[in-house]
């Protein structure tokens, strides 16, 4: 056995090589970015099926003992400062600064790129179609509150696709500058406290509750005024200048959030994709069925399904519909094209790589 010594310049070593090999890799990184330039159908710097192969080869060359979840957050900053080289990216994301969806954006896409708040969710979809902002991140669903009804109805809308999806683990924190037991009052939005209401109830049971639109602004307040505290993501403790004084205080452990990401090109096919669509169908008997019956004669499994009633018409629904494969699949296209025919409309959303890795 060495010496602690030893082991610690071993260690450096390693350094020195793994700083050499990223920085060789980084060079071709520019190259690929020249290639890409010099091309007429320049592909997009960001592209979702070869993010997913990056990410899926490092897992299976990885022999431990680093589990996966370490080696793919490395390979995320890498792949952020790759966008860095080639041109940076602008993100554009539910704001402000420190809220869940910021939060979200950084794990998805590193810290090399630029980000850009919004004070709503349609303004992400209006960045994105403006050609201001490259890509937008929007959650779509959660495990406690179910869809989100502004990001739904965005997407009838909206001519954006959905080019990935990124699934995060939600926890919620106490933010505060003072000690548990002088908290008298606490900020956060509606959704939150009812998220960690059991908690609440016994921890600080004569504390005043008071909304905010964000705990990303629940915790500006809270910064701001003695004796409060704000429930809040540990991204917004760091920005406003608060501590975490209790961690994971919601009420169900697995509290996840589903996020798309939506830009201006579609993905391409990795033999492992979603397709999101959104169609209504006539008032009649049978109608929905219908439309259900088809993606089972093709062969197409549908993994969600959610329904949305018309802001323009009377008595019309909209399905939003989660099926397994991409819109290029032939069972899937022939599946689409079919389904027109018992609809009033039919949007396909887009096509993805399908995640089932928790960030």
């Amino acid at each position: 056995m060495g010496t602690l010594e030893e082991y610690r310049q071993k260690i450096d070593e390693i350094d020195r090589q793994l700083v050499y090999l990223m920085n060789e890799r980084a060079k071709v990184v520019v190259e690929v970015g020249n290639v890409k330039r010099s091309r007429q159908d320049a592909p997009p710097i960001y592209a979702p099926d070869r993010e997913r192969a990056v990410l899926d080869k490092i897992q299976a060359a990885n022999k431990g003992p680093l589990p996966d979840r370490c080696l793919v957050a490395v390979y995320r900053e890498l792949m952020s400062g790759s966008f860095f080289l080639e041109r940076p990216l602008r993100i554009a994301y539910l704001g402000p600064e420190g809220s869940f969806s910021h939060t979200a954006a950084i794990q998805k896409f590193g810290h090399s790129v630029e980000y850009e708040p919004q004070s709503d969710i349609q303004g992400v979809f209006e960045e994105i179609t403006r050609e201001h902002s490259d890509l937008g991140l929007v959650p779509v669903e959660n495990t406690i509150a179910g869809g989100i009804i502004e990001t739904l109805d965005s997407l009838i809308v909206s001519t954006v696709v959905i080019c990935a999806e990124v699934l995060v683990a939600i926890h919620h924190n106490l933010l505060a500058n003072c000690e548990l037991e002088k908290i008298k009052t606490v900020y956060s939005k509606p959704e939150v406290f009812s998220q960690c209401r059991h908690w609440l109830s016994s921890a600080l049971p004569g504390a005043d509750v008071i909304p905010m639109p964000s705990t990303a602004l629940a915790a500006q307040k809270a910064a701001a005024e003695s004796y409060t505290a704000a429930i809040g993501s540990s991204l917004a403790a760091e920005l406003y200048g608060l501590k975490v004084i209790c961690e994971n205080i919601e009420n169900v452990a697995s509290n996840v959030t589903r996020f798309f990401v939506v830009g201006r090109e579609p993905a391409r096919p990795t033999g492992n994709d979603l397709t999101t669509l959104v169609f209504s169908t006539a008032d009649k008997a049978g109608a929905l069925v219908e439309c259900l019956k088809v993606f089972q004669q093709h062969g197409v499994n549908l993994s969600n399904i959610e329904s949305r009633p018309s802001q323009t018409r009377e008595k019309e629904y909209h399905f939003f519909v989660d099926c397994r494969g991409h819109q290029d699949d032939e069972n899937v296209k022939k599946a689409i094209q079919q389904v027109r025919d018992h609809c009033l409309r039919l949007n396909v959303l887009g096509s993805y790589p399908h995640v089932t890795e928790v960030l």
